[in-house]
């Protein structure tokens, strides 16, 4: 997945905004809150970090090509890092959906359904 194909698929999932921050890594929040960003590589391969479950932070973690996120994973968060790392991009698609579910669930109710993420 280029970053291109990353920002495009991100932009598609609910109540998302995005921004340039970080030294310039792809940020993409829902609400207030971040569920996924592209960079953070040192060789500017395409690298990609999502929130996971702790199933699959533990899963992923022993997997060729993805890491636990630096900064992130060492205080203790559950996120990974993809990189270096050629899976398909359905599986890629699949974590980062997931990642937006994982933050969205963690937002105040009151602000998931102001941005239209509960029932009315």
């Amino acid at each position: 997945m280029t970053y291109q194909e990353f920002n495009d698929f991100c932009r598609h999932l609910p109540a998302t905004t995005y921004v340039v921050q970080w030294g310039n890594a792809h940020v993409w929040k829902v609400g207030t809150k971040v569920f996924a960003i592209g960079g953070w590589e040192k060789d500017n391969q395409p690298a990609f970090v999502f929130k996971a479950s702790e199933l699959n932070f533990n899963i992923l973690s022993d997997e060729p090509g993805y890491r636990p996120a630096p900064y992130m994973a060492s205080r203790g968060m559950k996120w990974i890092q993809q990189y270096r790392a050629q899976p398909d991009d359905e599986s890629l698609r699949y974590y980062l959906t997931q990642s937006h579910r994982l933050v969205s669930a963690g937002l105040s109710k009151k602000l998931q359904k102001s941005l239209g993420l509960l029932p009315e």
